[in-house]
């Protein structure tokens, strides 16, 4: 008889409004300084980046406003749910961040957080700001593909 197969799906926790919220533009992959409590309770799932940003302060990228769940059995060793967190990044990238922060109109905000080979990652970007006209312009275009698809798939069926 066959083993099954017990892996579990890749973890993946996404910032689903930064699409909507905002034009990205360049990404980078960083890691992510994390306790032993906050490793297991990302694992189980107990994440959440949709307020999250990122500052460059005194040369470190520090991830600000994310809230990692206190792990359930952690007792008097859990951690802060929404204490900010040191990203790895290689100088250069944060010089790279630095210099897109300051020249204004541009914000540094995570994608999603993964795992990866079982170290904690978090995919970032310099994002600009968008403005009313620019979600309803989306809106249209996808309301557009949308109804393009359904015509097709009719087509198709006859």
């Amino acid at each position: 008889m066959a083993k099954k197969d017990t892996k579990k799906p890749p973890l993946e926790i996404r910032n689903r409004k930064a699409s909507r919220d905002f034009f990205v533009g360049e990404t980078f992959e960083a890691g992510i300084v994390l306790t032993g409590t906050e490793i297991k309770s990302l694992r189980a799932g107990h994440a959440q980046i949709n307020d999250a940003f990122i500052r460059v302060d005194r040369g470190e990228a520090i991830m600000y406003q994310s809230h990692i769940s206190e792990y359930d059995f952690g007792n008097i060793n859990n951690h802060t749910p929404t204490r900010p967190r040191k990203l790895l990044l290689h100088k250069k990238e944060i010089l790279k961040l630095k210099s897109a922060t300051d020249s204004g109109g541009t914000a540094i905000i995570p994608l999603k957080v993964y795992l990866k080979k079982s170290l904690a990652k978090v995919l970032i970007a310099i994002c600009t700001g968008k403005k009313l006209y620019d979600k309803r312009e989306d809106l249209k275009k996808n309301e557009a593909m949308r109804e393009a698809r359904r015509a097709m798939s009719n087509f198709n069926r006859r």
